[in-house]
């Protein structure tokens, strides 16, 4: 048996402050799997697809069975996660008629890649056959394996850190001590040490030239709400409103100057001037446009008795977006809202 202080070095803990896990020899292992079951909830629900066929949308996560965990060994990291998933759809036909359907992954594991995904797309039984059922096969299946991908590379992003502790040897190692020394005294100029870094934002870059501006449009929509002005008000700048009908985590500040996020990162932008119960002005930009560019959105809210008419303007739009944006309003903004609170 060997004496105290002289077995395997990798064994002994006591010579780290924390007594644990020295060079990461040992396995260690930290459960995710209730973070994991949140964020797929999150990202499943904020797939939409729109075609000439219609839209459709994730509705609800029905089944979401398994667990992820990360392990540490010998300095490695390993992910292990195992999810089997069944979610509901909705669709809207350009008729109007609505079909519902569900969507079902069996293989969300670390053994497959996102392209590999068994995902197989159905009608309800009660439902008769649809051209929306192709539109979910395929524009459909390509969203949800973007965001079951983008669901992996958060895991290993967001829960490296930590799992990995300093060595030994890294703690123990000391810095040389630095030495002052005076300055050479030379016929050449001196050379100025270099300015910390600059936290703040960017800099533009020089160009040769300015960049071409895309050619923009113009629409305007009109839509009759079966709520009060203050209510259809509060449901466009509200935080919690646009999370509920867009079914997605939203980042909103609702003043004049604020800015917004929603829809998973797809849409953002700034108010510019708001009036309660009037008035919302807002740059609006969808994540697809070219970087830095916005819209300027208006919408005029005019009650008449128990409704109340929304003007919408809308400018500055890049000419290949028109009809995207056109229907994107329709069917992520007022249908949504139509649907989720019964205005």
């Amino acid at each position: 048996m060997a004496k105290w202080g002289e077995g395997d070095p990798r064994w002994i803990v006591e010579q780290r402050a924390d007594a644990t896990n020295v060079n990461n020899w040992h396995w260690t292992e930290r459960d995710v799997s209730g973070w994991s079951s949140e964020r797929l909830r999150q990202l499943l629900l904020g797939v939409r697809v729109g075609g000439p066929e219609g839209s459709g949308q994730l509705t609800d996560v029905n089944k979401l069975d398994g667990e992820a965990s990360i392990n540490n060994r010998k300095g490695k990291l390993f992910f292990f996660y195992e999810w089997s998933l069944t979610a509901s759809w909705l669709g809207t036909a350009s008729s109007g008629v609505k079909y519902r359907g569900t969507v079902h992954v069996a293989n969300l594991s670390d053994e497959n890649e996102a392209d590999d995904l068994d995902i197989s797309v159905s009608l309800c039984k009660d439902q008769p056959d649809t051209p929306l059922l192709g539109l979910m096969r395929t524009r459909g299946v390509q969203e949800v394996r973007r965001v079951l991908a983008q669901y992996v590379q958060q895991l290993k992003s967001e829960f490296s850190q930590g799992m990995i502790l300093p060595s030994n040897q890294q703690q123990k190692t000391p810095q040389p001590p630095t030495q002052k020394k005076k300055p050479l005294q030379t016929s050449q100029p001196q050379i100025s040490p270099a300015p910390k870094a600059y936290s703040g934002p960017a800099p533009p870059r020089a160009s040769s030239g300015p960049a071409p501006s895309p050619a923009t449009c113009s629409f305007n929509l009109k839509e009759t709400f079966q709520t009060s002005a203050a209510e259809l008000y509060t449901t466009f700048i509200s935080q919690e409103f646009v999370q509920v009908f867009t079914r997605s985590a939203a980042v909103l500040d609702g003043r004049r100057g604020g800015r917004f996020q929603m829809m998973d990162g797809s849409v953002s932008g700034e108010f510019t001037e708001l009036v309660p119960e009037r008035s919302i002005q807002m740059r609006w930009r969808f994540r697809t446009w070219p970087s830095d560019y916005y819209a300027a959105v208006s919408l005029e809210l005019q009650q008449r008795g128990d409704e109340t008419e929304l003007s919408m303007a809308c400018s500055g739009v890049p000419a290949a977006e028109e009809d995207a944006t056109r229907e994107g309003w329709r069917r992520f903004y007022f249908q949504a809202i139509r649907q989720t609170f019964g205005y």
